[in-house]
């Protein structure tokens, strides 16, 4: 591809030297792209000022000093001129006589893609034609002359012609300037990549999507532009899309494990057109709307038949009681005990059902991982024989984060349990915990126990499957998956090098401030925003209000000091809180939603991607939930 690239080069250079005008093409940070023979000549040009990558300013100053700008003489004051001219470029034509007399005319466009094309040409003949004719024009018969004026009425039709292109053409770069607005201001990037991968356009989002990659693509290789990693993941796609399809498909891109759907359309000439989104957000609230209806259809189906159930253990336990009570003999006894134990057993396992099944909405919450930690250690360490070893590796930013610590931290403690159930009498358990990026918060727990066997492996995260015998419900893993599905994460289970290894993933969202500050409130009812106002001011924000999306877009933008954001869903006119999130997203400050609407609502579920939802009616407690961490007991 870098042969033909070069030969294709090669080729375009070569038919440049055969065109009699000189060239020069100049790109948007006044760089030389390319020139003919033909502007060096006419110039006299060193070889250095006519290499890509030569200074437009550098070859400013070469030709004032060289007179070519008389009788101008203060060549800084030329060089400035003509930069500001050129940064500020426009559509031109003109003639002008240089200093050894030839006539040159200059005419200059700007590329779709960024810089400017000028054309230089040698007039100088017929400039002297034109000298001649006019001192002749009284010995011209009237035959000429009349030709003379048809001709001159032609060129000013022709001149008309021009300057309707020439609008048409300022026209079209004037569209063409808001459609690249528009697309650069898209939470998206969009690109085109020729034939043979090259982009020829962009809207200069890639970093965003991609964050380790640059900004900056326009030439450039989609293989390099991507990196191996990605690019390997996409290639199939694409050659799909060179070949006519229109795949639309989504992978986790290495560096931040952030998700990322692609859309690839081919045109009529061979490229490919690029549609690429950062779906994270989305992914992690589908996950956990997923798992929310999981459990909903779990709780249907188990509800009933656990109401039975508990009945006849009811029964059983009650039968049994009075079979203890008689006088039996003793193999009877222990024939009653049995089934007494294994009915409250039963009832146990009822409990943990319930618990799975039941309502456990996630309450996040203002969180130092760094306490969580530390208390997880102290909570667990009791609990291990003192032949087992507990490391705590807290790899966390110094930052608060929205999670719900009482269940996350429940979680942990069963792993380490199940961990230490595997060790035995000896052996290590370390739990580490990081951030990948700022998508997602990683803690994996291993040991040095055994590790899982295939069967395990495949039927770990199935309901009562366990290893344990009699001694296990097989819920523990299933509830602490549950957990991580219900914040939109996920759970890996594996072997390690010396045992197990189970690694949770939840997503990394930071909390708002916990020391006040400024708090923008947006809502549109009056009598609710003064009971949201006293709240705020309870937690020690100074507040701030409005009560439309344009109205918070408008502060947000001037009022770089706003801590917090506290917004309802629906409001005056017809942008949503939801879009004033998503504006804020990354680059404001955070935003915590509220709504009166039912969770099964579109808007609240979609609510659910931005972040933390309050349902109304609230207090001020579950309010400082979402901003302060609790004191550490």
């Amino acid at each position: 591809m870098d042969r033909n690239r070069k030969q294709r080069a090669a080729m375009t250079t070569a038919g440049l030297n055969l065109i009699a005008q000189a060239l020069s093409i100049y790109d948007n940070d006044l760089r030389l792209a390319v020139c003919n023979r033909r502007f060096q000549e006419m110039f006299n040009l060193p070889d250095h000022l006519v290499q890509p990558g030569a200074a437009f300013a550098d070859t400013i100053r070469y030709l004032a000093e060289a007179g070519e700008y008389a009788p101008e003489t203060d060549i800084e004051d030329i060089v400035r001129t003509r930069v500001e001219q050129a940064l500020a470029f426009v559509p031109h034509y003109l003639e002008r006589q240089r200093p050894n007399g030839q006539m040159v005319s200059i005419e200059g466009s700007p590329l779709p893609q960024g810089g400017w094309v000028t054309v230089y040409t040698d007039i100088t003949r017929a400039k002297r034609a034109e000298t001649l004719l006019r001192a002749r024009s009284e010995e011209m018969s009237e035959r000429l002359i009349a030709h003379t004026e048809e001709l001159t009425a032609a060129n000013r039709k022709l001149a008309a012609t021009n300057t309707a292109l020439e609008e048409a053409k300022r026209q079209l770069t004037e569209i063409e300037g808001r459609t690249r607005l528009t697309t650069e201001m898209m939470p998206a990037h969009i690109a085109h990549v020729d034939a043979d991968g090259y982009y020829t356009y962009t809207n200069r989002r890639l970093s965003s999507v991609f964050p380790s990659r640059p900004s900056d693509i326009l030439g450039m290789h989609i293989a390099d532009a991507l990196g191996p990693a990605s690019f390997e993941r996409i290639e199939p796609h694409l050659l799909a899309a060179y070949k006519g399809g229109s795949p639309v498909f989504e992978f986790t891109e290495s560096h931040a494990s952030r998700r990322i759907r692609v859309a690839f359309t081919p045109d009529q000439q061979g490229g490919v057109y690029i549609l690429s989104m950062d779906v994270t957000e989305e992914t992690q609230a589908r996950v956990a709307l997923q798992q929310a209806r999981r459990r909903e259809m779990a709780a249907q189906m188990t509800s009933g038949l656990a109401h039975d159930f508990s009945n006849l253990l009811t029964i059983i336990l009650g039968m049994q009681g009075k079979l203890e009570k008689m006088d039996l003999p003793p193999e009877a006894a222990e024939l009653v005990q049995g089934t007494l134990s294994a009915a409250r057993r039963g009832g146990r396992l009822l409990n943990r059902i319930a618990e799975m099944t039941g309502q456990r909405s996630l309450r996040p919450q203002a969180t130092d991982m760094h306490t969580l930690l530390e208390e997880l250690k102290i909570l667990a360490s009791p609990s291990l024989p003192q032949g087992i070893g507990l490391s705590i590796l807290d790899h966390m930013p110094d930052e608060m984060l929205l999670l719900d610590s009482g269940k996350l931290q429940d979680a942990l403690l069963n792993l380490i349990l199940n961990a230490r159930d595997a060790c035995g009498t000896s052996g290590q358990i370390t739990v580490s915990a990081h951030a990948v990026g700022q998508t997602w918060v990683e803690i994996t727990v291993t040991d040095t126990g055994p590790g899982f066997s295939p069967e395990a492996l495949e039927k770990a995260l199935n309901p009562f499957f366990t290893t344990k015998g009699s001694e296990g419900s097989g819920l523990g893993l299933p509830m602490v998956y549950d957990m991580a599905k219900l914040a939109g994460g996920d759970m890996r289970i594996g072997n390690g090098v010396s045992g197990a290894a189970i690694t949770l993933r939840l997503p990394y969202r930071r909390a708002p401030d916990a020391d006040g500050g400024l708090a923008l409130l947006v809502e549109d009812s009056a009598e609710l925003r003064a009971g949201f106002r006293d709240m705020l001011i309870d937690l020690g924000y100074s507040v701030i209000e409005a009560t439309s999306v344009d109205e918070a877009s408008a502060l947000t933008a001037n009022l770089p000091d706003i801590a917090l954001v506290l917004s309802d869903i629906k409001l005056e006119g017809t942008a949503t809180g939801i879009d004033l999130a998503m504006r804020l997203d990354g680059s404001g400050p955070p935003c915590i939603l509220m709504t009166s609407l039912p969770t099964s609502d579109p808007l609240f579920r979609k609510a659910l991607k931005c972040g933390p939802v309050l349902r109304k009616p609230f207090t001020t407690h579950q309010l400082s939930e979402l901003i302060r961490p609790e004191p550490a007991k």
